[in-house]
C-alpha cells in the first residue's frame, strides 16, 4: 500500500514538473530576447512581503494569501506586430490540456484566458495568456492561490488581467 502511495504521489508531482517545465520551456525562448518585458518574482519575495505590517483585515488576508504563493512569472510584449503568432505559439508549447479552462475574455481586439491546475479543491497554478493586435502576454502564478485574494494582488500591485479574476469563484460556484 505505501508503494502504491508512493507512486502515485511521484506521478503527481511529475505531471506538475512538467507542466511547469514547459511553461519554463516558453519563458526560457524568450528570456534573452530585449523587444520582451520579463519579470520573475520568486516565492521568497512574497515572502518578504508577509513581513509588512497589515493596516485593515483586508490587507491582512492579502499578506496571507501571498504567503502562499511560490512564484509569477510574466512575459509580455508590447507594440509588436507579431502579437498573434505569439498568442498562437503559447497555445502550441503550454500544455493546455494539463489546465482547466477558468474564463476567457475577449475585448475589441484583445483575447484573453485564463487557466488552472486544481488538486483536490486547491488551485496550485494559475496562466493567463493574452494576445492582441499589437501586445502579447502569457503569466504564470503558482503556490496555493486563492482567486479572490490574486484578483486584489493584481490590482495592488497594477497586473494587467488579474481585475477579471474578482468574481470567478462566483461564477464557478454557479456552474
Amino acid at each position: 500500500m505505501k508503494k502504491i502511495i508512493a507512486l502515485v504521489v511521484f506521478v503527481i508531482a511529475a505531471g506538475s514538473a512538467s507542466a511547469q517545465d514547459a511553461i519554463s520551456k516558453f519563458f526560457n525562448k524568450y528570456q534573452n530576447d530585449e523587444s520582451f518585458t520579463q519579470v520573475n518574482i520568486s516565492g521568497k519575495m512574497f515572502n518578504l512581503f508577509t513581513n509588512m505590517e497589515a493596516e485593515s483585515k483586508e490587507d491582512q488576508e492579502v499578506l496571507q494569501a501571498i504567503s502562499k504563493l511560490k512564484g509569477l512569472r510574466i512575459l509580455m510584449k508590447e507594440n509588436t506586430s507579431d502579437a498573434k503568432s505569439l498568442y498562437k505559439e503559447a497555445f502550441n508549447l503550454i500544455p493546455i490540456k494539463e489546465f482547466e479552462e477558468l474564463m476567457s475574455v475577449r475585448d475589441k481586439d484583445k483575447d484573453m484566458k485564463f487557466y488552472i491546475k486544481e488538486s483536490s479543491g486547491k488551485i496550485s497554478e494559475l496562466v493567463m495568456v493574452m494576445g492582441g493586435m499589437d501586445d502579447f502576454m502569457v503569466m504564470s502564478l503558482f503556490g496555493e492561490i486563492d482567486l479572490k485574494q490574486v484578483s486584489r494582488i493584481g490590482k495592488k500591485m497594477d497586473v494587467k488581467g488579474l481585475e477579471n479574476l474578482n468574481n470567478i469563484g462566483d461564477q464557478k460556484k454557479k456552474n
